[in-house]
C-alpha cells in the first residue's frame, strides 16, 4: 500500500507541474457553459487496487448521474459535482455475491484537467461520500472515490467520456476492499 501511495504522489506532482492552466477561464469540461449533467455506466472490477486491471470484470454495474458546475484547482479547470450513484449487482463470481451489493450512494467530488485540446480533455477526481448500508466488502458508511477519465467534445453541448472508477473506504475500517468500475458516460452542458 505504501508503494502505491509514492506512486500516486509522484503522479499528482507531475500532473500539477505539467497541466494546462485554464486560459482566460477556459474549462473544457464545460466550453462556456456553466452547468452539465453527466449519465454514466460502468461494468464492475474484482480488484481492490487504487488502478484496478481491467481483467476480472463481474456481474457489478454502476449508473450514474452527476451534476456539475465549473471552478478551479490552482489555476487548473476542473469541475464540482454532486453524485449519485446506484450500484448493481447480480449473481456469484470470485467469490463474492455481488447482489448484494445494490446499494446507491451520495457522492461529491472535484475533477480537474489537467491536459487538453480543443475538443479533447483528460482528467483525474477525487470524491468523498455516503453508501446506503455498510457492507463485508467496503466495511463502512463512508466511501472516498478516485476517478481517471478522457472525454471527447461531440458537439458545443454535448461530450463522451470514458473512465475508471474506484471506491473504497480508505483505509478507515478492517474490511477493505473496494468497488471498481470502468464505463462510459455523457455529458449535456447548458
Amino acid at each position: 500500500m505504501r508503494g502505491m501511495k509514492k506512486i500516486i504522489c509522484a503522479l499528482s506532482v507531475f500532473m500539477l507541474a505539467t497541466g494546462n492552466l485554464a486560459a482566460n477561464g477556459f474549462n473544457p469540461f464545460f466550453d462556456g457553459y456553466e452547468n452539465q449533467v453527466a449519465f454514466n455506466f460502468g461494468f464492475g472490477v474484482n480488484s481492490g487496487f487504487l488502478l484496478p486491471p481491467p481483467t476480472q470484470f463481474v456481474p457489478f454495474n454502476m449508473m450514474h448521474v452527476q451534476y456539475s458546475q465549473p471552478t478551479t484547482f490552482f489555476r487548473m479547470p476542473a469541475r464540482q459535482s454532486l453524485n449519485i450513484v446506484q450500484t448493481l449487482g447480480h449473481g456469484s463470481k470470485y467469490g463474492w455475491h455481488w447482489d448484494k451489493y445494490t446499494i446507491p450512494m451520495a457522492v461529491l467530488s472535484e475533477d480537474i484537467s489537467f491536459w487538453y485540446g480543443c475538443d479533447w480533455y483528460t482528467f483525474a477526481g477525487l470524491g468523498v461520500g455516503m453508501q446506503a448500508q455498510q457492507n463485508e466488502r467496503i466495511g463502512s458508511k463512508l466511501v472516498f472515490g478516485f476517478k481517471l477519465g478522457a472525454g471527447y467534445r461531440l458537439t458545443e453541448c454535448t461530450a463522451v467520456e470514458l473512465f475508471m472508477q474506484h471506491f473504497s473506504n480508505g483505509n478507515t475500517a478492517d474490511e477493505n476492499n473496494s468497488y471498481a468500475f470502468y464505463g462510459m458516460g455523457i455529458t449535456y452542458s447548458f
